[in-house]
């Protein structure tokens, strides 16, 4: 993909600068994808439930409140001729109603939004998670179905919001979903900070360390939500549909886990655990959660479990052809750049 297609795709359109809101737009994708909107001349505001003074700085109007709170939504929606929705909430928690009201409810309230204001174009930032039901994943394709069960509130609430965004596809709006899997960069507050934080208390230890897995570098995510928008201004063949984004570079856990830390600056301390063993030990930390009614994320849960003990790695077919989508950044180029990053 030549940088800046989805810049040429609009100026061979001539089409006005478009004002975009973001939500989410203050977190480690939603900011990849403001600086893009940005640098192309877009108008761009974010909804976010704290303050983000840098990028007030950059001219970005920043609304401050509840995803889940409809009036909030549509009013940061006002003016604008599409949204990213890229705010949720993830993680190996139990407590359903804190998934719910950010995930379903806040995609409701951004749906709802588009409808109040006439708003043409939305994007949802999805997750693969949504059709991985346990087994190995190899080369999956987006004919893949839902499950019928999930281990986690995560990826059944994304899954609702996914089929609710894609299902509200039309004449008067275009939608699509994409599916980045495990993002990662400078800058990354989620996955990064984890695996440190587990390897430096020596508790990083994986069932399956051989079993490929996809993970994508953060501009290349955020390359593919721009094309995303780009083609439901133009030629449309995404809307409706969902679609796998990642490097297209599956590496073993192990492997990929190990090259993070290193480029992080740390010495990776890595053991390893039964997938057996590992299940039987979520099973038991999720039932004395649940007792104890705690809402905090249990240290290990059979989400992660199973996650850890499978391949899950996807085609790029439908988003090259559909999008024009090829990641830019390799994953070597990419660990040079975090490398560099935790150099500062």
């Amino acid at each position: 993909m030549p940088e800046g297609k989805g810049l040429n795709l609009r100026q061979t359109n001539d089409e006005s600068i478009m004002k975009i809101l973001v939500t989410g737009g203050g977190g480690f994708l939603g900011q990849a994808i403001v600086r893009q909107l940005l640098k192309r001349g877009d108008e761009v505001c974010v909804l976010n439930r704290s303050d983000y003074p840098t990028l007030s700085a950059q001219g970005v109007f920043c609304h401050r409140g509840d995803i889940a709170d409809r009036e909030t939504v549509v009013n940061a929606a006002a003016g604008c001729q599409a949204i990213f929705h890229v705010a949720a909430k993830a993680g190996p928690g139990l407590h359903g109603p804190d998934f719910e009201r950010p995930n379903v409810t806040g995609t409701d309230n951004v749906l709802a939004a588009c409808q109040a204001h006439g708003i043409a174009s939305l994007v949802y930032t999805s997750s693969p998670s949504v059709v991985h039901g346990g087994g190995d994943i190899e080369n999956g394709d987006e004919s893949l179905p839902y499950p019928d069960h999930f281990q986690a509130p995560y990826p059944e609430t994304k899954a609702r919001a996914e089929r609710a965004v894609l299902a509200a596809n039309g004449p008067t709006l275009k939608t699509c979903a994409l599916r980045p899997h495990l993002i990662w960069g400078p800058g990354d507050n989620q996955l990064l900070p984890r695996l440190i934080e587990k390897n430096r208390a020596g508790r990083l230890r994986l069932p399956a360390p051989e079993k490929l897995i996809d993970t994508v570098y953060i501009d290349n995510a955020a390359d593919a939500h721009i094309l995303a928008l780009d083609n439901l201004l133009g030629p449309a063949t995404a809307a409706g549909k969902a679609y796998f984004i990642s490097n297209g570079e599956p590496l073993p856990t192990g492997d990929i886990i190990s090259r993070l830390l290193e480029a992080s600056g740390e010495t990776p301390r890595i053991g390893s655990i039964s997938p057996r063993l590992a299940m039987a030990a979520a099973t038991a930390i999720e039932g004395a959660w649940r007792l104890a009614r705690r809402r905090s994320d249990p240290p290990l849960s059979r989400f992660v479990v199973e996650h850890l003990s499978t391949a899950h790695w996807y085609s790029l077919d439908a988003a090259e052809r559909d999008l024009g989508y090829r990641p830019n950044i390799s994953i070597t180029e990419g660990l040079s750049r975090l490398s560099r990053s935790a150099e500062r």
